[in-house]
């Protein structure tokens, strides 16, 4: 079921929290954007990471990797019934590392599932994928949207 127009906005204004945070690496308003039992497949390994504070170490490594960051969600499509939704589009991390170098990065699939509780929405699960070729087993990271 599409989202109304109000659930939608504040979710996309959620998301665009997300956006805000980590060009600014503020891990302090990026908590505030996760439930406190999110789980969350991410890019890197291990598989899965469970809690607000497993999720923030991902992205204070990815702070310390970059000098300065860009993030970009692309096609978004927010669907939502009640207390639960979903969104999926295309991301991307970008800027200069911490060595100076610059880098376009590569565009991810990208879900997030989240929750009202306390009439504010929340990610709950997010995944992030890149496809593979099957033939090599390799990633394909130079797709675009």
């Amino acid at each position: 079921m599409p989202a109304s127009d109000e659930t939608e906005t504040a979710i996309r204004e959620r998301l665009g929290r997300i956006v805000e945070a980590l060009e600014a690496k503020s891990l302090d308003e990026l908590k505030d954007c996760y439930t406190e039992d999110v789980v969350s497949f991410d890019i890197e390994p291990p598989l899965q990471h469970v809690g607000a504070d497993a999720k923030l170490r991902n992205w204070a490594n990815a702070f310390a990797s970059f000098r300065e960051l860009r993030y970009e969600l692309r096609n978004l499509a927010v669907t939502a019934d009640g207390d639960v939704a979903f969104a999926h589009g295309f991301g991307r991390l970008s800027g200069t590392l911490a060595n100076g170098t610059a880098t376009e990065g590569m565009w991810v699939r990208v879900t997030y599932c989240l929750k009202r509780t306390g009439g504010e929405w929340r990610i709950a699960h997010d995944q992030v994928s890149v496809p593979f070729d099957l033939a090599t087993g390799r990633g394909v990271a130079d797709l675009e949207p």
